[in-house]
C-alpha cells in the first residue's frame, strides 16, 4: 500500500470513527493525523505540537492531546511509554517490531527479530487473544557504553 492510499485508508477510518462517537471532523483534527502519518518512527506530544508549528498550522496544546486521545480510541496509534515518557507511533499497516532503550540517554532503537515474534505468535495463553504486543529491551547504547567507560578511565587517571 503507498503512502498516500495509507493516507487515505487512515482518513476514512477516523472519519467514520468520528461519526460513530459523535466528535466533530475538524480540520485540526484532521491536520494533526496527516502529520503523523508522515513521521517515521516515536514522536512525544511536545515533538507532534512543535511539528505543527514548525508546519505554520495553530493548533492548541488541547486540540493536540485530545486529538491524541481520540486517535489512540480509533486505534490509528499506540503509546508506548519509555523511560517513563509517553511516546506515539502510527499502528496502521505497520510491522510488528521491538524496541531497544538506552537508560543513558533514552535513546529508542527498532528491530526485528523473526524468532521472537513466531514464539509469541505461536503461544497459547488460557483464555485470552493476543492482539499485538511491544517488545521493550533495556540497556546501554554503544555510545553511552564508550563515553562510560572513558570517563571511567579518566577517573582513574586522575586517581
Amino acid at each position: 500500500m503507498g503512502n498516500t492510499d495509507i493516507q487515505e485508508k487512515v482518513r476514512q477510518i477516523f472519519t467514520d470513527y468520528l461519526s460513530r462517537n459523535g466528535h466533530r471532523r475538524t480540520p485540526e483534527r484532521f491536520a494533526i493525523l496527516d502529520k503523523i502519518y508522515s513521521i517515521d518512527g516515536h514522536f512525544s506530544v511536545e515533538q507532534l505540537l512543535h511539528e505543527m508549528e514548525a508546519m505554520k498550522f495553530r493548533v492548541s496544546r488541547a486540540t493536540v492531546y485530545n486529538t491524541v486521545t481520540l486517535l489512540l480510541d480509533a486505534k490509528l496509534i499506540v503509546r508506548h511509554s519509555f523511560n517513563n515518557s509517553a511516546q506515539y507511533e502510527k499502528s496502521y499497516n505497520t510491522q510488528t517490531h521491538h524496541h531497544l532503550i538506552c537508560t543513558e540517554c533514552g535513546r529508542v532503537s527498532e528491530f526485528e527479530n523473526k524468532g521472537i515474534k513466531g514464539i509469541i505468535e505461536e503461544s497459547k495463553f488460557p483464555r485470552f487473544t493476543a492482539m499485538n504486543y511491544s517488545l521493550y529491551v533495556y540497556g546501554i547504547c554503544s555510545n553511552c557504553k564508550r563515553l562510560k567507560t572513558i570517563r571511567m578511565k579518566k577517573q582513574n587517571k586522575s586517581k
